[in-house]
C-alpha cells in the first residue's frame, strides 16, 4: 500500500468541532459534522452538495457502535432532517466532492457499496434497512466510484470510524494466532492496532470468579445483549471478532475472572504476548 498525505482542516480551531479531511491528491472531502455543532456545519459550503453520508453513535445496551448510511442532494438539509427524525447519533460524515462532480448516480452506488461493505465487516450495528439492489451504471462510471470508495474508507478509517475493516484479517501463522485455555475456554486471538481481537467461534469459561463476578459479568451480558456472545451450556460462545481495549481485558471476559493477558495467551508454540511483542522492544 503506497503512503497518503491526508490533510484535516478545522476551522474553528477546534480538533472536536467541524473538520474537513482530504487526501491532498484527490477531490473527495470527508466534512464530520457533530450534532452539537450542527448549526455551525450547516454554514460550510461543503455540506450543501450532492454526497454520501454516515451517522455515528452509541447503542443504548452497549456492545456495538451505530451507524446510519444515506445519500442527499442536499447533506445539510438531510442532517438536520436526522437531527429532528433520529436519536441515536452525535457526529455525522459526509463524503462530497470538492469539485461538485458528485451525481445522484455516483452517491447512489456509494450508498449501496458502504452498506454491502459494513454489514460484512460487522464493525458497527446498522440503522439501515437492506442495502436493495445494486444501481446500475457504466462500466466508467463505476471504475470511478470504487475510486472514491475506496478514498472514502480511508478517510473515516483516520478520522476514527473503520466502517468498513473487519476486526481482524484471519492471520493462520503460527506467531499471529495466540490460544487462552483456561477452566474449559478455548479461544483464538490476534493482537493488532486496536488491541485484541478474540476470534469468532471463540469459547469463553461459563462460570466467573466471585471477585470478578461484578466486572466481568455485566460486560458479559453487555456482548450478549449486542449479539457478539451467545449463552450456551459450554460457555459463552463468540458470534463475530470482537476487539477488546487490551490482552488483559479479553483473557478477563474468557477466564471470568481478572487476568494478565501478556501471559494468558500463547501461541501454539508455548511463547506468551509478552514473550513476542514486549520482551524484544525491552531488549
Amino acid at each position: 500500500m503506497l503512503g497518503k498525505t491526508i490533510q484535516i482542516y478545522c476551522p474553528s480551531g477546534d480538533p472536536r468541532g467541524v473538520r474537513i479531511a482530504e487526501i491532498t491528491t484527490r477531490i473527495v472531502q470527508a466534512v464530520v459534522a457533530p450534532r452539537a455543532r450542527l448549526e455551525e456545519a450547516a454554514k460550510r459550503q461543503e455540506l450543501a452538495g450532492v454526497g454520501v453520508y454516515f451517522l455515528f453513535g452509541e447503542s443504548d445496551i452497549g456492545g456495538l457502535p451505530v451507524a446510519y448510511i444515506g445519500e442527499a442532494e442536499d447533506c445539510t438539509v438531510r442532517f438536520k432532517q436526522h437531527n429532528a427524525n433520529k436519536d441515536f447519533w452525535n457526529i455525522g460524515v459526509a463524503i462530497v466532492s470538492r469539485t461538485g462532480s458528485f451525481t445522484k448516480a455516483h452517491v447512489r452506488m456509494l450508498e449501496w457499496m458502504a452498506i454491502e461493505k459494513a454489514k460484512a465487516a460487522g464493525r458497527f450495528d446498522l440503522d439501515n434497512g437492506n442495502a436493495g439492489m445494486k444501481p446500475t451504471m457504466p462500466e466508467w462510471m463505476a471504475a470511478d466510484v470504487a475510486e472514491v470508495f475506496e478514498t472514502a474508507d480511508v478517510l473515516l478509517s483516520t478520522l476514527g470510524f473503520p466502517l468498513f475493516e473487519p476486526a481482524a484479517e484471519q492471520k493462520t501463522d503460527v506467531e499471529n494466532v495466540f490460544f487462552c485455555r483456561r477452566g474449559g475456554a478455548e479461544a483464538r486471538g490476534i493482537y493488532n492496532e486496536e488491541g485484541f481481537v478474540v476470534l469468532k467461534g471463540s469459547i469463553a469459561r461459563k462460570n466467573t470468579t466471585e471477585s470478578s463476578h461484578d466486572t466481568v459479568g455485566p460486560k458479559r451480558e453487555e456482548l450478549v445483549g449486542a449479539g457478539v456472545l451467545l449463552n450456551t451450556s459450554d460457555g459463552y460462545q463468540f458470534q463475530r471478532d470482537w476487539a477488546f481495549s487490551s490482552p488483559s481485558a479479553a483473557a478477563a471476559i474468557i477466564c471470568g475472572s481478572s487476568a494478565n493477558g501478556w501471559v494468558e495467551w500463547k501461541n501454539s508454540r508455548g511463547q506468551t504476548l509478552d514473550e513476542i511483542y514486549r520482551q524484544p522492544s525491552a531488549e
